[in-house]
């Protein structure tokens, strides 16, 4: 799985803080302990925090930097390395993860595990980007088939986002309850460079991250025409980012709704 870097990630800090604010608003339950996979530098901790001030919380990530940037920002909190992908929940009735199971190879099998080692009444609660179709997405994997890119980049282990049925059937059974839903937000921006940065915090890393320092140059010079192109602003000089993404909250049978 890649590892993040958290002053780069933390550039649009509540534009990304947002969608995790969105996802707790519909958890169900009011947990006693609570696992964020995937916590990077802590924004979604922070927000569970808020949500939860009475429960524990322990944060897990794979990248050193992230969770350093989380420690500082809640030094209260537990903060360990672990892979997502492996992690025993147990103990835990509320698995969050805000926008990490879209780099985890069979995410489905991973989910349904996860939701079926969750106690009576405990709740699993995702978000995931769902940008692949959107141009930022599209014109990354065009320009790494550009000769000067092939075969030395691409987006690595990112698993492709699966329908509502199929989220729907890995997870019930296990659970008893599901809500699954898609947002698109449409974020406003005041160049092409905004939505360069934006990405090269995330969906950009695995394509710049093997390239040598010239070649890296190139293909930015490159995506950020492609981007121009793809995003012209509008009559008022703003540029439209739509992005999409999608939540899945699930729960076990015994539910005590808060």
């Amino acid at each position: 799985m890649q590892l993040w870097d958290a002053k780069t990630y933390d550039r649009f800090e509540a534009e990304r803080a947002r969608p995790s604010r969105e996802l707790i608003a519909r958890i169900p339950i009011a947990p006693k302990r609570i696992v964020d996979l995937g916590c990077g530098s802590g924004l979604s901790t922070v927000a569970l925090r808020e949500a939860f001030p009475k429960a524990e919380i322990v944060g897990v990530d794979l990248s050193p930097d992230m969770l350093a940037a989380a420690a500082r920002r809640l030094p209260k909190i537990l903060f360990r390395e672990g892979d997502v992908a492996t992690f025993n929940p147990s103990g835990f009735d509320l698995v969050f993860a805000n926008a990490v199971f879209q780099w985890v190879p069979n995410h489905l099998g991973v989910l349904r595990r996860l939701a079926a080692s969750l106690p009576e009444g405990g709740c699993l609660a995702v978000q995931m980007p769902d940008n692949k179709q959107e141009p930022s997405h599209r014109l990354m994997s065009e320009i790494a088939a550009l000769p000067a890119f092939q075969g030395k980049c691409d987006d690595g282990p990112r698993e492709p986002i699966r329908s509502f049925s199929e989220y729907d059937a890995a997870l019930s059974p296990p659970c008893e309850w599901v809500d699954i839903w898609r947002t698109t937000y449409v974020q406003r921006v005041n160049s092409p460079d905004d939505i360069v940065k934006w990405v090269e915090g995330t969906g950009l890393r695995p394509y710049l991250d093997p390239l040598d320092a010239a070649a890296r140059a190139s293909y930015l010079a490159a995506y950020r025409e492609a981007v121009s192109e793809a995003y012209p602003a509008q009559s008022n000089g703003a540029i439209q980012f739509p992005f999409p993404r999608l939540f899945i909250v699930a729960a076990r049978a015994g539910l005590t709704k808060r």
